[in-house]
């Protein structure tokens, strides 16, 4: 079963591959990106985001398309991006969408019709198999070229696959299989036979016409029924493949019927070369389209809503409206409960956010929520948020608090240390990171003079950021710099809300996290004092 999932795989690459070379894609403007997409990795970015857990999520059922690869190659153009929201708008259109459904169902029937023809060990099975995948691709694509016609897309990339898809549809080659498909299976399906069974003997003839014996006699003893027979149900192995007596039975048949089957075994041969490999790689890239539209709806009926963000290359000035986590949304959707939306803007020279206030409040989400809108506005996909105007990074650097590894030998302090350091290496002015409780494992006063280290290599560069940190200061270090803080219920603080607001910091989120570490906070000590 892997195996046959890997060919699948496999061959749906290669087909894809080969029509790039020939025909525009609907995921990519240049043919360099579409190269790309096929060796791409996952980003380690992903992980610290958990956008891991929402690739596989919404890839879910579709495997057979390899869709990650994807989703690990975030686009750096704006044109590119933009060329990814038309067809997304487009697909939006009920009409568009109900077409390119239908060609998926038909493309997947192909293929698995093939992979059956393929496994047959009698050549008559191999050939109606094959004639089977052929009446399921003419469908989809017929279908496609119906729907495209009726739905008329604006986006460059359904439009020029359009054009592509009409010549196709004209063409002799297509024209010529339907036609022999559908005349074929007329054919196969006109033949009628009999058998006479005595003992172990089967006989097949010709049908002449004569009656169904069985329904005769049903019908004649039909008056004399009384009440509900009773039942006598058996189950029947469906099996595609023949066994040895089926086989012998054929064999007589094809002696009895033979241009049928001599007519099916040139078919086969004579449209060896479908699906067309266009056909193919547009059934794979569209995939990414529909899935996303249906991880979407999904969220959408808890109220969560999804926009086009605005991208730039040049400005810094990045802003969102009701942005959420994506992953966490998915797990409370499950409960039955929706994510807690919130909203930033910078503006001017501010490049980074530094995020404080108590723990359990929202702050990592928050900062998660921030690098996932990034990441997936580079994909072209519509992002978290009723309203969002992104900058297009380079790349997306995380630094999130880890386990200790045993094959470094380093400690959480050195590793920090270590890790800040690759990122300051590799990161350009036009990268974006997202740090978390980074120097928790040392005393604040340490953590405060390698904070403001850092902090200042970081604003050199005047890249973008956000930083979930307990130590204030760095919330005031300069103009680039801005304040959020996660708050509590005024009335009871014990109590979060999970809305990180713009605010200074107040200058109690070290003292907080000592307090709950120890567990001296209010609650917590009338707690202990009731016990």
């Amino acid at each position: 079963m892997l195996e046959d999932r890997a060919a699948t795989v496999a061959g749906v690459q290669q087909a894809g591959e080969a029509a790039r070379t020939a025909t525009p894609s609907v995921l990519f403007r240049s043919a360099e990106n579409c190269a790309r997409a096929e060796r791409a990795e996952a980003p380690d970015c992903l992980r610290d985001l958990n956008l891991d857990q929402v690739i596989a999520a919404v890839t879910a059922g579709r495997e057979e398309y390899d869709l990650a690869r994807f989703f690990h190659l975030p686009l750096h153009d704006v044109d590119e991006v933009v060329f990814r929201h038309e067809v997304m708008r487009d697909l939006e259109t009920l009409v568009l969408l109900d077409g390119i459904r239908t060609l998926a169902s038909s493309m997947r029937t192909t293929r698995e019709d093939l992979a059956l023809s393929g496994k047959m060990r009698d050549a008559r099975q191999r050939d109606r198999w094959f004639l089977a995948a052929a009446e399921a691709y003419c469908d989809g694509v017929a279908g496609l070229d119906a729907a495209l016609s009726a739905g008329a897309p604006a986006s460059r990339g359904l439009k020029a696959f359009g054009v592509h898809l009409r010549r196709y549809v004209a063409s002799h080659a297509f024209a010529e299989l339907r036609r022999a498909a559908g005349m074929l299976t007329a054919d196969l399906a006109a033949i009628r036979y009999k058998l006479r069974i005595e003992g172990s003997r089967v006989d097949v003839f010709r049908h002449a016409g004569e009656g169904d014996y069985g329904a005769e006699v049903q019908a004649d003893f039909a008056p004399f029924r009384q009440g509900a027979g009773r039942r006598f149900d058996f189950t029947h192995a469906d099996r595609p493949e023949m066994n040895h007596v089926e086989e012998l039975i054929l064999d007589q048949v094809v002696k009895l019927f033979p241009a049928p089957f001599e007519a099916l075994a040139a078919f086969r041969e004579r449209h060896a070369a479908f699906p067309e490999a266009t056909l193919a790689a547009f059934d794979r890239e569209v995939q990414f389209y529909l899935c996303w539209l249906k991880h979407i709806r999904r969220l959408g009926e808890r109220g969560l809503r999804f926009c086009y963000p605005e991208v730039s290359r040049t400005s810094k000035a990045a802003a969102s409206r009701d942005g959420f986590d994506l992953a966490l949304a998915g797990v409370l959707a499950q409960e039955g409960r929706a994510a807690v939306c919130n909203d930033f803007a910078l503006s001017g020279a501010e490049r980074v956010i530094v995020v404080s206030g108590p723990n359990q409040g929202g702050k990592t989400t928050f900062a998660r929520s921030f690098g996932q809108l990034h990441y997936l506005a580079a994909l072209g996909l519509p992002v978290p948020g009723s309203e969002a105007r992104l900058f297009l990074p380079d790349r997306i650097f995380t630094h999130f608090e880890r386990g200790e590894d045993t094959a470094n030998l380093r400690g959480r302090l050195q590793d920090d240390l270590v890790r800040a350091r690759d990122i300051l290496a590799a990161a350009t002015p036009d990268s974006l990171i997202v740090m978390n409780e980074i120097f928790s494992a040392t005393s604040f006063r340490d953590a405060a003079l390698l904070s403001r280290r850092l902090a200042a290599r970081i604003l050199a560069l005047d890249l973008l950021c956000v930083w979930v940190t307990f130590v204030d200061e760095l919330a005031s270090l300069g103009p680039q710099t801005v304040s959020m803080v996660s708050t509590v219920v005024p009335e009871r603080p014990a109590e979060r809300t999970f809305r990180v607001v713009r605010r200074p910091a107040d200058g109690r989120a070290h003292a907080l996290a000592i307090a709950e570490k120890y567990r001296l906070t209010r609650d917590a000590i009338l707690e202990r004092i009731a016990s």
